[in-house]
């Protein structure tokens, strides 16, 4: 599910194993694109789609499916060794933490869909784009709640903390749970943080993600940070959620949805989806994290994009592949498919659902998004989620979380080599 991992994208499993060999002596190239078994609904190869490109361009994509759990494995050592793919179905910020994207990928600025991108950001790093997708579309993480719950109560949305607390208060009174934890899964902890923290950086300190990756300051150093850990906390201690948040998971919260047990949660729009094939009429919708005054929906890195190594045995034709996905007729099919947000400029977004329209209106359109703090980190992100969960234990204070991962972060980038560790 996390967009910080790999996101759901893949293929018809019958056109896996597919080789050269079978389909005679006509085609000239086989590409060979490596994806994740988890993401077989990629609409960048199902196979009305490779057969299409075969038949234009007589070139043949082969599939490699990969075990979703060994993956990012099986990716560094072929990146590493001379089995290297001709494409990658990867998630950006995965990318540059996992396979050392500025080494081993090709730089796309000049490919020429590269300026009919709208949103350039999501595709990129170090201010190059590295990767290609038809959306633009990331997930987007905040509060995810239950307009009915709020209309039935009086309820508006919350600009602040303290306004977040009152709205808990009611939604209790009601006899219903205001806010679902699964803190079992530990990432679920840092949905809260993750669009805090890069909120305050972005309002207010531009260059801290460049300076705690430069080891020019400490997460630590920001008391703002340790504000932000304290409030999720108390939204637990002040009894506003599940009683066992470490022993509740996330595939528990579709059903708490379903049957109206919560109204609230801190989570990304993917829940919403994952609701509305249940139960379509359940209107659901997702606000900002109210961390601060007037905060920015918080948006997790695109994932799923296509990317190209630089050790690719036939580069032009890989290209050629990305041009054909981005020509406008296979793009709008796409798009219209899976309900894309267009990243193409020539390319129409279709009709939404009401809650992803919400967020186009609210949010993106009018620019009130940040990228959380996810795409800026350079190293594994799984022991910060597991101090977040020992602060729900009680074993760890909001600054104790915050110095003990500044340890852990110095030593990840160490390891990895990362100038001024």
């Amino acid at each position: 599910m996390l967009t910080i991992g790999l996101t759901a994208c893949g293929s018809d499993s019958s056109n896996n194993g597919s080789s050269a060999g079978e389909e005679g002596q006509s085609t000239k190239v086989t590409l060979e694109l490596a994806i994740s078994k988890s993401s077989q609904d990629s609409a960048f190869i199902q196979k009305d789609v490779l057969d299409d490109f075969e038949k234009k361009t007589n070139i043949r994509v082969n599939l490699q499916l990969i075990p979703a759990e060994q993956t990012t494995t099986v990716l560094q050592t072929k990146l590493a060794v001379d089995e290297t793919p001709d494409i990658i179905q990867y998630n950006l910020a995965s990318a540059v933490t996992d396979l050392n994207l500025e080494r081993n990928f090709e730089i796309l600025d000049n490919e020429p869909w590269a300026g009919r991108i709208v949103n350039k950001d999501v595709l990129s790093s170090g201010g190059h784009i590295y990767s290609f997708h038809v959306s633009q579309d990331t997930g987007m993480q905040g509060v995810v709640y239950n307009k009915k719950i709020f209309e039935e109560l009086g309820l508006s949305i919350p600009k602040n903390y303290e306004e977040f607390l009152a709205i808990c208060e009611k939604i209790k009174a009601s006899g219903i749970t205001p806010v679902f934890m699964p803190y079992k899964d530990a990432w679920a902890a840092n949905i809260w943080p993750a669009a805090a923290f890069a909120d305050f950086a972005a309002k207010h300190d531009p260059t801290f993600f460049d300076d705690v990756n430069s080891n020019k300051k400490k997460w630590s150093d920001v008391p703002e940070f340790k504000t932000f850990l304290e409030q999720q906390y108390e939204v637990y201690s002040k009894g506003y959620t599940n009683a066992d948040v470490l022993s509740d998971s996330y595939d528990m919260a579709v059903g708490k949805f379903l049957n109206k047990e919560v109204a609230m949660m801190f989570m990304g729009d993917w829940l919403i989806e994952g609701v509305a094939e249940q139960d379509p009429g359940m209107e659901l919708g997702v606000f900002p994290i109210p961390s601060s005054e007037d905060a920015s929906l918080g948006a997790s890195p695109l994932g799923g994009q296509l990317f190209i190594p630089k050790k690719s045995k036939h580069l032009e034709e890989a290209k050629q592949f990305l041009d054909y996905i981005a020509s406008k007729d296979v793009a709008q099919k796409i798009v219209d498919t899976k309900g894309y947000v267009s990243n193409l400029n020539d390319v129409t977004t279709p009709e939404l659902p009401a809650y992803k329209q919400d967020i186009v209106d609210n949010y993106i359109t009018p620019k009130k998004t940040v990228l959380t703090t996810d795409a800026y980190m350079l190293v594994d992100r799984s022991e910060l989620y597991r101090l977040l969960q020992d602060q729900f234990a009680g074993g760890l204070t909001p600054e104790e979380v915050l110095k003990s991962w500044d340890e852990k972060f110095s030593q990840l980038m160490q390891d990895k080599g990362i100038s001024g560790f």
